[in-house]
């Protein structure tokens, strides 16, 4: 294949690992979501909301990429009720720049279709038609055990006809290969508190939720007219081609600290500077003199001032508040630094070599890392966002994966194994093993228990398919992200469960 699209349910999560993955592969990435849509308005929150339309967008260009971001901030921000739901007010606004396929049997047209109700899916195919122009789809699926697929698309067909609306095949995937079928059920498990055992629990009926090839794909709807599965398929490519998102890695977007006057950052910066550098250095030596003028002439061709006037203004801030505070790492190698206020080394007196913080090569931003009394943390925090904008200020996103031990965990008590089995063998991972690879390599203890017995081998085959994926995300400990434009221009945001907070990114 040429080109892979990510539609992640509600979230941009994996965006930016598929489109390096993909660029690195050759693979032309297109960058989407199934998003949630508000069967009236995304403020409501009644129990007729609890079970919100799908539907699949895709970003055609940059524009639409942005736009893609804003709607994901908006469905967690604004519309949060059991999932991150738009609504139609929000795609007018920003349907820019998108293209939009009909979705899977639990959106809007095919559910209209299911129930029976042709004139209303005709009626709502329109709106979306009038919306995205050459951009709407109507999406064809093959998949056994869905309830009404089979009337779904013989109403799609005929809405096509009817309407000249374009059709497209299309595959839900939730794994890569068919052979993982059984780690996305244990997942599922894992994810609901359910165990395989339950007859009841969420779970997908088949094993066709995979990426199929073009070969397995014409297969599949081989049993449509020609001209209409010939249609579908093309339209893949058709639709690959609209799509064309170029990301830009390695910019910065430095919040701009407000200096008096409107004056130069870097020349209010070496104003400080001057005035600190007087203060530690009564008695400055040519060296140290030297060293301040090369120090800044880095700073100014990295164009990094306002970065460590930004820093200067949150210690200033938190001295004064008398808060504690550290900074750690290759910035006590900084004069610059030191004359601030932001170190209290003196790297003259002990030698640190600035170049390890800093120099003309280096197109990273520097790392100036700060501790701050992690009972007032609050106070500084707060203090940014007066200072920079709520919209320019957000703690950062952390995704829990499964290491060794929790794998094992984890899918020990989706199989319904007792705890004690599972625990005993979770207790035979070395230390200091990475991954279960390492574990089987290290510990004769832990072969021995998979050769003689088939549920360990199981419960140890089934942790080494699903270790290392994301189990659940939270707001990082320490990082915060500051801007010099509204975050949603970069990058999308939601807030934590239950939380009134400034929106994390």
């Amino acid at each position: 294949m040429d080109s892979l699209a990510i539609t992640d349910h509600g979230t941009f999560y994996g965006v930016v690992d598929f489109y390096s993955a993909c660029l690195e592969a050759n693979i032309k990435p297109i960058i989407g979501c199934e998003v949630y849509v508000a069967h009236n308005s995304r403020h409501e929150k009644n129990p007729s909301e609890k079970s919100p339309a799908h539907l699949v967008l895709l970003a055609r260009d940059n524009t639409g990429y942005r736009n893609l971001m804003q709607l994901v901030t908006k469905a967690h921000v604004e519309g949060f009720y059991n999932r991150p739901r738009i609504d139609k007010g929000l795609l007018e606004e920003f349907g820019s720049g998108l293209v939009c396929l009909s979705g899977c049997p639990s959106a809007e047209v095919p559910r209209l279709l299911a129930d029976g109700n042709y004139d209303g899916a005709v009626k709502a195919a329109g709106w979306y038609r009038e919306l995205f122009g050459d951009g709407y789809f109507l999406e064809l699926q093959q998949h056994e055990h869905v309830p009404q697929l089979g009337q779904i698309n013989e109403g799609l067909l005929r809405l096509a006809q009817d309407t000249r609306l374009p059709l497209v095949a299309t595959n839900d995937a939730h794994y890569v290969h068919q052979k993982q079928s059984n780690l996305q059920d244990i997942y599922i498990c894992i994810q609901t508190n359910t165990t395989v055992r339950d007859e009841k629990r969420l779970r997908m009926e088949d094993d066709s939720y995979y990426i199929k090839s073009p070969q397995e794909m014409e297969e599949l709807f081989a049993g449509l007219p020609a001209n209409v599965t010939s249609e579908a398929m093309a339209n893949t490519g058709v639709i690959a081609d609209m799509c064309d998102v170029s990301l830009e890695f390695g910019q910065t977007h430095l919040p701009r600290y407000d200096t008096p006057g409107g004056m130069d950052a870097d020349e209010y910066l070496a104003q400080v500077c001057e005035e600190g550098f007087r203060r530690r250095y009564p008695n400055a030596s040519a060296e140290a003199v030297e060293r301040l003028r090369y120090e800044l002439e880095v700073i100014r061709y990295t164009r990094f001032a306002n970065y460590f006037l930004v820093v200067w203004d949150i210690i200033k801030f938190v001295r004064q508040r008398e808060i504690l505070f550290g900074v750690r790492g290759s910035a006590a190698a900084s004069v610059v630094l030191y004359c601030l206020g932001i170190t209290d080394v003196d790297p003259l007196e002990y030698r640190l070599v600035f170049e390890r913080f800093l120099n003309m090569e280096r197109k990273e931003m520097p790392d100036i890392d700060m501790d701050f009394q992690d009972d007032r943390r609050d106070e500084v925090l707060h203090y940014v966002i007066d200072k920079y904008g709520n919209d320019r200020v957000a703690q950062i996103i952390t995704f829990g994966t499964l290491g060794a031990k929790a794998a094992l965990r984890d899918v020990g008590r989706a199989l319904g194994m007792s705890y004690g089995d599972v625990d005993r063998i979770a207790r035979m991972v070395p230390f200091k093993a990475r991954n279960l690879e390492d574990a089987l390599k290290g510990s004769t203890e832990l072969q021995g228990a998979m050769d003689g017995n088939e549920a360990v081998r199981e419960l140890v085959d089934r942790a080494q398919g699903l270790e290392g994926i994301v189990h659940h995300v939270s707001t990082h400990a320490a990082g915060v992200l500051i801007a010099d434009e509204p975050l949603t221009e970069t990058v999308p945001l939601q807030r934590p469960a239950r939380a009134t907070s400034p929106a994390r990114c």
